[in-house]
């Protein structure tokens, strides 16, 4: 059996902005434009990708950090954009460039280059959102940002990826010390429609995790109630406790990109810590 594998860095994570780009073959997709169409550019090419060599654009949902950079980045680029059609709804009314909207179904995949995509339900105060699993030949990729508590269906989809990016909002000891949030924000927060915490994160990864996967990310940490080394040791304690203390644990930045996370059948996973980008040939 040939070697089927995939690469992914997120681009920035956080409440500035969110972007992620997964690589395989010569399948390129940019999943959410939360940040300026300017640092899309920038953080492409510090990862030797092309902005105007992406397949599409995907959206999870409608929310600023999430979509802010779609309009200026698809003014002089013939990318399609895929989001459902309540995603779409939301968004269209005001962007101004020509976009090539391609619309999904929510629980109905579909084809992106060399790629499976399939879209499903996550619980998030937006109009549609979604979490993504993506799969070519057996190797496989989820995708679960912004998400109030862990739903059947995320452990569902979840099952069986060789990597994963899942939000670790914050922890749960500061958000509650934390002085500069009302009650009600905290409250919102720690909802059913707010973000996961370290813990819950940790306890999705364990849960779904198996002798599958490789390397997991974790994004949109809080700036005020998180720190990546704490989330990173809540998250890897987790998995050591599940029996998968073979996986890499990375955190995601606000301000700059990860290295490259690469992963797949057969082959071994690749992660780079510290220093350099991994750099891979295409596949």
């Amino acid at each position: 059996m040939g070697r089927v594998r995939m690469r992914m860095a997120v681009l920035g994570s956080g409440s500035g902005g969110n972007a992620t780009i997964l690589e395989s073959g010569n399948t390129r997709i940019l999943i959410d434009a939360g940040l300026s169409a300017k640092q899309i550019v920038l953080r492409l090419e510090m990862l030797g990708v092309d902005p105007d060599s992406l397949t599409g654009l995907v959206l999870t949902h409608e929310h600023s950090d999430h979509a802010r950079g779609v309009d200026v980045f698809l003014r002089k680029r013939r990318i399609p954009l895929f989001a459902n059609a309540m995603t779409k709804e939301a968004l269209e009314w005001n962007l101004k460039s020509d976009i090539e909207w391609k619309v999904f179904q929510t629980g109905q995949g579909f084809q992106l280059g060399g790629l499976h995509v399939h879209p499903f339900p996550i619980p998030h105060d937006a109009a549609e959102p979604v979490g993504f699993v993506v799969e070519q030949g057996g190797t496989r990729f989820g995708l679960v940002t912004d998400v109030g508590y862990i739903t059947q269906a995320m452990r569902s989809h979840l099952k069986g990826s060789h990597a994963i990016f899942v939000e670790s909002n914050y922890d749960e000891d500061m958000l509650e010390a934390d002085t500069k949030r009302p009650w009600s924000t905290k409250q919102r927060i720690a909802s059913r429609h707010g973000h996961l915490s370290n813990t819950q994160a940790g306890e999705l990864l364990a849960d779904v995790g198996c002798g599958l996967l490789q390397g997991v990310v974790l994004g949109h940490l809080s700036g005020d109630c998180n720190c990546p080394d704490l989330a990173t040791k809540t998250v890897q304690d987790l998995l050591d406790h599940g029996g998968l203390d073979h996986v890499k644990v990375l955190c995601a930045q606000q301000d700059a990109p990860t290295e490259w996370l690469e992963f797949g059948t057969e082959s071994k996973p690749g992660v780079a810590l510290d220093g350099d980008l991994i750099q891979t040939e295409l596949f």
